[in-house]
């Protein structure tokens, strides 16, 4: 990995992990794949290795993760979803090649070729999001309760009530805002 970048904010769901290189939308944004590297760095940790990435690349990578999260956000509060950033899904998907393999444990897992390029790991991630905007997986869309971050999460949790994308980063946030506001407020008194 290489160093002086923010850390990744891994999640279990991969096209909502993807929306998440980009963090912290409506307060001080944090670009986690700045660079073509990164992006190389990011497929790598969720088992999508490329051997390279180009700007360009880079660009299609960004414009298919404002996609997923334009589409993810408005499938969570039951909006229409906006054409363009289906159609960028769609073809992110259709341009990609791997192979779903199935592991000893059971599990599905997508496998890349040796020749593999970014295109065929955003085609990953396009069908990924595809499977759970259109409702194919046991959970629901929901956004980040926290002011700054309403980042789309995939909310798999038995109640289905999660109030943020990440227990260790909104979470303890909002929790800790709220603790300081209710010291104030008592040392006020």
């Amino acid at each position: 990995m290489r160093t002086g970048f923010p850390d990744f904010r891994l999640g279990s769901v991969l096209a909502t992990s993807f929306t998440g290189t980009l963090s912290e939308r409506y307060g001080d944004a944090v670009e986690r794949i700045p660079t073509p590297h990164r992006l190389v760095d990011w497929l790598a940790v969720n088992g999508l290795a490329v051997d390279s990435c180009t700007t360009a690349q880079l660009e299609l990578a960004r414009e298919l993760r404002e996609s997923i999260h334009a589409a993810a956000t408005a499938a969570a509060i039951q909006d229409a979803l906006p054409a363009s950033a289906v159609q960028v899904i769609n073809d992110r998907s259709a341009q990609g090649r791997a192979a779903a393999i199935l592991t000893p444990e059971g599990k599905r897992r997508w496998q890349l070729s040796s020749a593999s390029c970014v295109e065929d790991a955003l085609g990953v991630i396009a069908a990924d999001a595809i499977s759970i905007i259109a409702g194919e997986r046991d959970g629901k869309l929901a956004l980040c309760a926290s002011p700054s971050c309403q980042a789309a999460f995939f909310d798999t949790s038995q109640s289905r009530t999660r109030k943020w994308c990440d227990m260790n980063t909104c979470g303890n946030r909002q929790k800790k805002a709220r603790f300081n506001a209710n010291q104030r407020r008592r040392s006020a008194e």
